[in-house]
Parts: C-alpha cells; sequence; structure tokens
C-alpha cells in the first residue's frame, strides 16, 4: 500500500525535473535513455537480467521524456 505512493512520488518527481529541462537537454537525454535501452535488451539477450522490469521503466521514462520534449516544441 505505502509503496505504491513511494513509486508514485519518484514519477511525479522525474516529470517535475523534465519539465525544468531544456529542450537540447532533454534530446541528449533521449539518446542516452535509448542506448541503455539497447544495451540493457542487449544483455538480457545473452544473459537474463536480474530485473528484466529495468526495461520496461527505462522504455517508458524515454516516453515521458519524448512527450515533453513535444510539449516543448509545441508551444
Amino acid at each position: 500500500k505505502y509503496s505504491n505512493r513511494i513509486v508514485m512520488s519518484k514519477k511525479v518527481d522525474f516529470v517535475n525535473s523534465l519539465r525544468a529541462m531544456s529542450e537540447a537537454d532533454l534530446r541528449a537525454r533521449i539518446s542516452e535513455d535509448e542506448l541503455r535501452l539497447k544495451k540493457l535488451k542487449f544483455a538480457h539477450a545473452t544473459s537474463p537480467l536480474e530485473n528484466p522490469m529495468t526495461i520496461q521503466s527505462v522504455r517508458r521514462d524515454i516516453a515521458r521524456l519524448k512527450t515533453e520534449l513535444k510539449k516543448k516544441v509545441k508551444s
């Protein structure tokens, strides 16, 4: 019950930190995270990851970054 609140709090903090980033910072972070995702997928293909949910969380972070970037470009 309480752990869900902590996770939600981390997500909200992450999204709030994205709003403060510039377009260039967002683009750099997206490319870094895409590279990280590629490495995670490769590592998972060769030998199972200890926590395969990290792949999902990185994918979602990339989606959040792209969403925030699109908002900044639009406005």
